[in-house]
């Protein structure tokens, strides 16, 4: 039901900006999260951000609070993750992530809770 693809990664310098982009492909009268996911090699899959269907509601992880951004737009079926501040420790493959739900105060962070995934892209933070 929902077909995500993200894109926008990259090499960047410590302290330098990215932009991330994941374009959904889902029926108009679904509701769902969508969230940010990313993965270093040898870690297990982390929480990055996440924003309900009405976009009133986001959560992040304590790691990028204050640096990262997430925000969608639904007539585009797009979401954006704008990080700023990029440090090494962000080296990670970041996933987009989908799950159906209503819920509008709440973003859900265990990744086995989301049905749909995109591919990944690459984000590598040099200092």
């Amino acid at each position: 039901q929902v077909q995500l693809v993200e894109s926008g990664g990259g090499l960047v310098q410590a302290g330098g900006s990215l932009s991330l982009s994941c374009v959904a492909s889902a029926r108009t009268d679904s509701s769902y999260a969508l969230a940010w996911f990313r993965q270093a090699p040898g870690k297990e899959r982390e929480f990055v951000a996440g924003i309900t269907w009405y976009g009133d509601y986001s959560d992040y992880s304590k790691s990028v609070k204050g640096r990262f951004t997430i925000s969608r737009d639904n007539v585009l079926n797009s979401v954006v993750l704008s990080m700023v501040n990029l440090q090494p420790e962000d080296t990670a493959v970041y996933y987009c992530a989908a799950r159906l739900t209503t819920t509008r105060f709440y973003i859900n962070r265990d990744p086995g809770r989301y049905d749909y995934w995109g591919q990944g892209t690459q984000v590598t933070v040099s200092s």
